[in-house]
């Protein structure tokens, strides 16, 4: 049994993966910004295992430090952080762009990232354990028109991932980098403003992949042996050949 850390565990890759790691009997801290889900998500997972919810964002440092310092003695022994917060917003061009969705992207996926990472890290070398999980993108390995500062922000996150790795192999610690491509989540009706109708194209004519298919890679890369440590992993649904190439039977 491990004590496994989740941002963005309200809906989508983070809900996927808190659903499979409850029935594999992992001990579960769930964070996210909707305290209703989550105390939904506790109710519902806890009939599996324990369940202790952190609701915050990851973009405000002090309420990230200030909550994740709060943790009872018995929850701060994390043996698996997994940073899955993030979002996209909008899909307009540098010279079109919106500040705000700017600022949401590298706040969120970036500086988020490293928030939540920082102290869990001083935790994890403590201990001289842990693993480390980050949710990137198949953007981050190939920008496209509408997507700079997204695509800018996902491929910080592989760097991020490498630079962990880097520094924290000496103290035990693996670092896991995972790339999914096309998910059908919440993910396009966020960037779409609520369109759904939008949304609904991005995964036209083919099959997408599904929470549960990240899930499922996250767990494995949690449960293969100690000795082993999955560095990256890409996953692309059937249909899709680069991040920018899918194809469609419309």
């Amino acid at each position: 049994m491990k004590t496994i850390f989740i941002t963005g565990a309200t809906s989508g890759i983070g809900k996927a993966t808190a659903v499979l790691l409850a029935q594999q009997k992992n001990r579960l801290i769930l964070c996210g910004r909707n305290q209703t889900v989550l105390d939904e998500l506790k109710t519902e997972l806890s009939k599996e295992t324990e369940v202790f919810t952190l609701r915050f964002d990851v973009r405000n440092s002090d309420e990230v430090f200030a909550v994740i310092n709060s943790l009872p003695e018995e929850w701060k022994n994390i043996d698996v952080l997994i940073n899955n917060a993030g979002n996209a917003h909008g899909l307009d061009s540098l010279a079109d762009g919106n500040i705000e969705d700017w600022n949401a992207m590298m706040d969120g996926n970036v500086k988020g990232l490293l928030y939540v990472s920082q102290p869990i890290i001083r935790l994890m070398k403590a201990q001289q354990n842990g693993q480390i999980i980050n949710i990137s993108s198949v953007a981050a390995r190939q920008t496209y028109a509408g997507g700079v500062v997204y695509c800018a922000s996902k491929k910080a996150v592989d760097t991020i991932s490498e630079g962990m790795r880097i520094e924290l192999t000496e103290f035990g610690i693996r670092v896991t980098n995972i790339q999914p491509g096309a998910v059908e989540t919440d993910f396009s009706k966020v960037r779409f403003k609520g369109d759904e109708a939008k949304a609904a194209t991005v995964y036209a004519g083919y099959e997408p992949l599904v929470a549960d298919d990240i899930a499922d890679a996250i767990a494995y890369c949690i449960n293969v042996p100690e000795r082993v440590s999955v560095a990256e992993m890409t996953i692309f649904p059937k249909a899709q050949a680069e991040p920018r190439t899918i194809y469609r039977k419309l």
